[in-house]
């Protein structure tokens, strides 16, 4: 039956079963998958040395809308996981820093996606998750090309 799926549904499909199994992850901690990939893309971007993170950074990165990230930068800041400060390079911009609770939380993602990951291709061999990788680096490409 699948193999007469369109692709885009498939892919659809393959997205919600992991979004789910994250969410379930992140749930522990009080948070959605989302706003634990925007705690990640600060983790990491602070880790990588970047003096300043604004929002307009992680709206490229998460590719959302400004009032998207807008909303997940104050849900986050309530939770305690970020702080908003007053640029130091241009103070019309407020950059967003980790806080204790969520310092280096970007390792913590990535050893959860590695377990979904596995979970979600337990039928393939490692060959093929490798092979599967390298396509999906290509299929990105690609999208960052348009």
């Amino acid at each position: 039956m699948s193999e007469k799926m369109p692709f885009g549904l498939k892919i659809a499909i393959i997205n919600r079963a992991f979004r789910k199994r994250l969410d379930e992850k992140a749930a522990s901690m009080g948070l959605t998958s989302v706003q634990l990939r925007v705690l990640g893309s600060v983790s990491r971007l602070e880790e990588a040395g970047q003096a300043e993170i604004h929002q307009n950074d992680l709206e490229k990165i998460e590719r959302v809308t400004h009032p998207a990230m807008t909303m997940l930068i104050q849900k986050l800041e309530r939770k305690g996981f970020i702080k908003c400060l007053p640029g130091t390079t241009d103070r019309r911009y407020k950059k967003i820093v980790s806080t204790e609770k969520s310092h280096g939380i970007h390792k913590m993602i990535i050893e959860q996606d590695r377990e979904v990951f596995s979970e979600v291709c337990a039928l393939l061999t490692d060959e093929e998750k490798r092979e599967l990788l390298r396509l999906t680096e290509l299929i990105l490409k690609n999208v960052d090309a348009d």
